[in-house]
């Protein structure tokens, strides 16, 4: 970037040139130091700064001449300086010197440096004491704590809070440049009674073009007192040109008007600012600033630098350290919703029902899995019949299988309508699958970004000239930035194209493994079918064949009581009894048995019933058996209307009522039948609220935890035959398999003496099934 026109020296600032203002020449210096500017041959001094006169006590022009240092310093210190100058470059060197010839004889920090043909003294006043130690074990911890930054952010924060400890500023801001130039605050350290600036964003005019080449040349630029009237540069010699010498390498040197009004606007009396420069671009600045006047030493503005220096060499790392960790985060969510998808029946499901979905695997707002015409979505996304309208507008425009934007609505106007939540999105195509597509969004970048003042510097007229001056208000206004989102990554773009490619794989190998499964399931059926037939067999001769013999068996014993019980003795009569016990215990089992077979064999017959009549019809049937035992039953009501095979249902109810009435030792016994409340967990079930919960409780004997699966197998008793009224113990079992038929569950809830709960639970949509 080239130095501003010299022809602009004589020129007011306007609106047309004030990026060209000559900032690099302003002929004038700030004077809480003085300068001196030699011939870098003859070595006589060609300008003075004015305040010498103020700070020294004699005219600048009685150093004119080849002996002119002689009266600020001894002989000695100024064959010293004679043997440096060859040595001198745009960089600095530091002298401490005494001015031995002055009157009391002060002690000052000499800068000088070479440019521009000159060589550049610049004295700055210190202490009688000079300058304090260099603080090598706080520089050992702030290099330390750079070093170990695990992120910019991080990065950013140690580096204000060093260089506020080590300045005492009110106000240690990082200021970073974005692509347009605007910039925002990123990290502060400050008193904790000012107002936060973090966050704040500034418009790139804030710094003009001349100034931020100024900060690529020369790192650091110090106010220490904003309200300063400037001492002219004075030539002590004819100019060589017709321009005032180029200080943009001085340390004195004066800064614009317009800046130094801008800091009275913001309330700043002191400032420093210091360069962070990457790949030979300005990243961003460190930005100092102090209510009240502040002078900084020059050793500890150096140290500040230095600490600039280090963490611009520094920056590079710790920005490719922040993206390697996003790219880590993508890549172990990726792996992990890939795990979802692989293992899950439904890959469509392994999208969305566990954590990390499609959503979560890189940085978006929103994002849509639209499959075989259903579409599933997932945080803040345009609506249903939005989504529907852009698949249309893919499928029409757009045949690669991977397609991004951040400005929809530059590509169709139906994108304005979707700017809040998809001003920019990817879409991933899925193969083979027309219409379907994985798509992410995300929703206008910096929908309200907060501005430091409004972004544009007011005018004022004078004597009919319009000049600049700088944005007079210091609050935060909005600025809207319209149907853009944040730029997607090279990296996002890329985890999508993987993403569409496993699920590619998936699908792949799903259909292989469907079309195997298919063939094995078609010969699964037939064998299935002649299965089902020798079952039918099997029942007809069990209910015919073995039914009819038994039945035979059991007339007979019970003949031979009635004719020949009195020639018997009693171990005879009771092997007969016995006999006919076994004989009836047998028909129970056989029955048992075909009935549990019918169960399973025949489709449900689903209708709506009213559970409180069915109930009510159950108990009528059980009436004469619940006032032989003394049993009341209680009904917690009213009970719902629901999609159930009723004759099933009335067997469930029926088996589950009489073994509460039979396992009871109570002489009065209680039977409580209900809807279970809601928020109970249905075993082996992900959403319990999708079923109807009932429960049958009774407070008998109760049953042993170690028992509550094996009750419910076929035969299974836990008790003596003749105890609780007998039975085959196929009563569970016939439950159990008529509501797992319905696609329920039934479990129980007891422990000894404590009584049972037994609950079953029916889908309330039976066509699911």
């Amino acid at each position: 970037m080239s130095l501003p026109d010299e022809s602009l020296l004589d020129q007011p600032i306007t609106l047309s040139n004030c990026d060209r203002e000559p900032i690099h020449i302003p002929g004038s210096i700030q004077p809480y130091g003085f300068m001196l500017c030699l011939d870098e041959v003859s070595h006589q001094v060609v300008y003075a700064s004015e305040n010498i006169q103020a700070l020294l006590g004699f005219d600048p022009a009685e150093l004119t001449g080849a002996e002119g240092l002689s009266r600020l310093l001894a002989p000695e210190r100024v064959a010293e300086l004679a043997k440096a100058f060859p040595t001198l470059t745009e960089a600095h060197l530091l002298l401490g010197v005494r001015l031995e010839p002055v009157a009391g004889q002060p002690f000052y920090k000499l800068i000088m440096h070479r440019y521009d043909g000159l060589l550049w003294l610049e004295f700055e006043p210190v202490a009688e004491q000079g300058p304090a130690s260099l603080d090598l074990p706080f520089l050992n911890a702030a290099l330390s704590q750079m070093l170990s930054a695990g992120s910019v952010v991080d990065f950013c924060q140690y580096a204000v809070e060093q260089v506020r400890g080590i300045t005492g500023f009110d106000r240690v801001a990082i200021y970073r440049f974005a692509p347009d130039e605007s910039g925002e605050i990123i990290a502060e350290a400050c008193r904790p009674d000012l107002a936060p600036w973090l966050g704040l964003h500034y418009p790139a005019s804030d710094i003009p073009q001349q100034a931020r080449a100024m900060y690529l040349k020369n790192w650091l630029r110090f106010i220490p007192d904003a309200s300063y009237v400037p001492a002219r540069l004075v030539p002590l010699r004819p100019p060589r040109a017709s321009r005032p010498p180029d200080m943009t390498y001085a340390v004195l040197r004066s800064v614009s008007p317009i800046h130094i009004q801008y800091l009275h606007n913001m309330g700043s009396a002191a400032t420093m600012t210091i360069s962070l420069i990457q790949d030979d671009k300005l990243w961003g600045m460190i930005t100092c600033h102090h209510l009240t006047p502040r002078l900084v030493s020059y050793e500890l503005r150096d140290l500040c630098q230095f600490i600039a220096k280090t963490f611009s060499a520094l920056l590079t790392s710790k920005e490719k350290q922040d993206e390697q960790a996003y790219q880590l985060q993508v890549r172990e969510r990726q792996a992990r919703l890939f795990e979802h998808v692989s293992t899950t029946s439904n890959f469509v499901e392994g999208l969305y029902r566990k954590t990390p979905t499609l959503m979560d695997v890189f940085d978006c707002s929103g994002a849509a899995i639209c499959f075989d015409e259903e579409i599933i979505i997932l945080g803040t996304t345009p609506s249903q019949p939005q989504i529907e309208e852009l698949l249309a507008w893919l499928q029409a425009n757009v045949p690669q299988d991977i397609f991004y934007t951040d400005s929809y609505a530059s590509l169709n106007p139906a994108g304005l309508a979707l700017r809040g939540s998809a001003s920019g999105f990817i879409a991933a195509s899925l193969a083979e699958a027309p219409g379907s597509y994985l798509l992410w969004f995300r929703p206008e970048v910096v929908q309200t970004v907060t501005w430091a003042g409004q972004n544009e510097k007011p005018q004022h007229l004078e004597d009919g000239q319009i000049f600049l001056s700088p944005r007079q208000s210091f609050e935060a206004w909005k600025q809207f930035v319209e149907n853009t989102s944040a730029p997607w990554k090279p990296l996002e773009i890329k985890a999508a194209q993987e993403i569409r490619l496993h699920i590619s794989d998936v699908r792949l190998k799903v259909f292989n493994e469907l079309h195997a499964r298919a063939q094995a399931l078609s010969r699964l059926n037939a064998e299935l079918e002649r299965s089902n037939d020798e079952l039918d067999s099997f029942a007809y001769v069990a209910s015919h064949d073995l039914k009819e013999p038994l039945r035979g068996i059991h007339n007979y014993s019970l003949f031979l009581l009635e004719d020949y019980a009195g020639q018997l003795d009693a171990d005879g009569v009771s092997k007969l009894q016995t006999l006919v016990r076994l004989s009836q215990r047998m028909e129970s089992l056989i029955e048992g048995l075909l009935q549990l077979s019918r169960v399973g064999r025949q489709d449900l017959t689903p209708s709506e019933v009213d559970l409180n009549e069915l109930v009510a019809e159950v108990l009528d049937l059980l009436q004469p058996r619940l006032e032989q035992t003394h049993t009341s039953v209680e009904v917690e009501g009213p009970l719902p209307t629901i999609q159930a095979d009723r004759v099933r249902l009335y067997e469930v109810f029926n088996n589950l009522l009489t073994n509460a009435i039979k396992y009871s030792d109570q002489p009065i016994k209680t039977v409580v039948v209900g809807q279970a409340p809601a928020g109970l967990a249905v075993p082996g079930v992900a959403n319990s609220s999708a079923y109807h919960i009932f429960y049958v409780q009774d407070f008998g004997i109760g049953i042993d935890p170690r028992h509550h699966e094996s009750i419910f197998k076929l035969f299974k008793r836990l008790h003596a035959q003749e105890k609780y009224g007998g039975g085959t113990g196929a009563g569970l079992a016939i439950v159990k398999k008529m509501v797992e038929k319905h696609g329920g569950r039934l479990w129980v809830d007891s422990a000894l003496g404590q009584g049972a709960t037994f609950y079953f639970a029916l889908p309330k949509e039976l066509a699911t099934l």
